[in-house]
């Protein structure tokens, strides 16, 4: 499978443990570095918004009250997923409300995750920042709408797993970065990661003579 679902949230808080619930998630489907598919929707969880977030992400408390609930959003984001498999930037916070946000809606969260901070982190240790803007703006990726909205920000990450594929295939010699690839590899040390790479390109070349 080559399709890959990036996804980002918009949300009250930095934890759903702690009672915070999403506002709004954008999904983003690419396919070979392409995205051919998206899904956007703000949502209504039944609770406030603080003011410090709608100052970050411009999302009002009247805007979610004239919202779908939350339920329905997420059950519609589960059949437009299915069973691709799942990227987000810094993953383990949009992992936690994705799952939190399904078992409110009854359905299973099966999905596995792979972060583009992880990867960044270990193939760009020279960017100057690992946050999305800040490596949006050093490979000079278009930005596509406003930061801190959950669509623009899911484009963005696209961009940028675009160029971590692109950057696997033409400088590290991975013919098919997919997302098993990517998952292993956000599990490798950065010291382990050139080894791990030619054992894995090794292995791809005899599987395919």
């Amino acid at each position: 499978m080559t399709r890959i679902a990036v996804i980002d949230f918009e949300t009250t808080g930095i934890s759903p443990g702690l009672g915070d619930r999403a506002t709004e998630v954008a999904i983003v489907v690419t396919e070979q570095g392409r995205v051919v598919d998206r899904y956007q929707s703000l949502m209504n969880a039944g609770v406030r918004i603080p003011s410090f977030i709608t100052q970050l992400t411009g999302i009002t408390n009247a805007m979610v009250e004239n919202a779908p609930p939350a339920e329905t959003v997420m059950r519609e984001a589960a059949r437009f997923v299915g069973d691709v498999p799942m990227v987000a930037h810094n993953a383990s916070f949009d992992r936690r409300f994705w799952m939190a946000e399904l078992q409110n809606a009854g359905v299973d969260a099966p999905h596995p995750f792979a972060c583009t901070v992880l990867l960044s982190r270990r193939l760009y240790p020279e960017a100057p920042s690992h946050k999305l803007g800040s490596l949006v703006d050093f490979f000079r990726l278009p930005r596509t709408g406003k930061a801190h909205r959950a669509l623009a920000d899911a484009e963005m990450a696209a961009e940028l797993l675009g160029r971590i594929q692109h950057d696997l295939r033409a400088r590290h010699g991975v013919g098919a970065p997919d997302h098993a690839f990517l998952m292993a590899l956000q599990r490798c040390t950065r010291a382990a990661m050139p080894r791990f790479i030619e054992t894995h390109t090794r292995h791809t070349a005899v599987a395919s003579a």
